[in-house]
């Protein structure tokens, strides 16, 4: 069943538009899925992210572009806190993403496609954006960090050795 499916009265492009986030969550939460904290906290090299920091950013960043910007929905994000993220559970990460999602469904509810045009101003550098440049901002990001996200777990199978860890698919 499409994740759309249980929105009723879903405008066929939002409709869209969530399937495809479900999707990349599907994806982020492969990612992550089964890693003890060790693994989740674990960074391929210098300044690069760990699949914690890169799970709670990702989650921070639908927040802000779907929720924030979008459905104007203040969350009171703190961006950079998402790059202090330690000791969280995969199951923790997973909570915070499911949140996220739940927050996008919401927000995608409510909008019409005439809203794809209407400019909304982001609190966090003051500029205006319009409803689709937000969305397609978060799909991308999201995206995108997936990803990562996939590289990273790959990265910490390589290196756990044979047998601590079985890769990505």
């Amino acid at each position: 069943m499409r994740q759309s499916d249980l929105v009723p009265d879903l405008e066929p492009f939002f409709g869209d538009y969530l399937d495809r986030l479900t999707g990349l969550h599907e994806g982020l939460f492969e990612a992550i899925a089964g890693l003890p904290v060790p693994a989740l906290d674990w960074q391929p090299g210098p300044q690069t992210n760990s699949l914690a920091v890169l799970a709670v950013h990702t989650a921070g960043a639908e927040t802000y572009w779907i929720g924030d910007v979008a459905g104007q929905r203040p969350s009171g994000r703190i961006r950079s806190e998402e790059f202090q993220a330690r000791e969280r559970s995969a199951a923790d990460l997973q909570q915070l993403l499911d949140a996220s999602l739940a927050l996008s469904r919401e927000v995608l509810a409510e909008l019409s496609l005439a809203d794809l045009g209407v400019l909304r101003l982001s609190w966090r550098d003051g500029e205006h954006y319009t409803v689709a440049t937000a969305l397609l901002h978060a799909l991308e990001h999201t995206a995108q960090h997936m990803g990562h996200m996939q590289i990273g777990r790959q990265l910490w199978a390589r290196q756990a050795g044979p047998g601590d860890e079985k890769p990505l698919p």
